[in-house]
């Protein structure tokens, strides 16, 4: 199980690796633009055939780990674990879990209706109104 440090230094890490594959380079930060960047990476990723479980669970604690950091950066919370999975808590009652999400996207695309895109505009319409 990874820990908090560990998850903002793979967070990092996605940013030096997205930024030369995304088609916003040095703009690829912590926000929405650089999630939608990611989601498209996502999908082209559910496209190969030669991504193994342990590459794809390795970019799942990558991409979650910039997920969560962007959610964090835009809206607030803080990591926390909970039930063995980490999430962004907002407050006791609303967290927000990205890696679960991440996974979602790899195993049912965009057209199954997980998309990490939907998902961090769904924080700031839904989570961070009720606060």
């Amino acid at each position: 199980m990874i820990g908090e440090e560990q998850i903002r230094q793979n967070a990092e890490a996605a940013l030096s690796r997205f930024k030369s594959l995304s088609n916003i380079g040095a703009e690829f930060e912590y926000d929405r633009e650089s999630v939608a960047c990611v989601e498209k990476f996502i999908e082209q990723q559910r496209g190969r055939t030669n991504t193994s479980e342990t590459e794809r669970d390795a970019l799942v604690q990558l991409i979650g780990s910039h997920l969560g950091e962007c959610v964090i950066r835009t809206y607030g919370g803080v990591w926390r674990m909970h039930d063995g999975e980490w999430g962004v808590f907002f407050n006791n009652l609303n967290a927000a879990f990205p890696f679960h999400k991440v996974r979602k996207q790899f195993d049912n695309g965009v057209g199954g209706g997980d998309s990490i895109l939907s998902f961090f505009d769904v924080i700031g319409l839904v989570i961070i109104k009720k606060k």
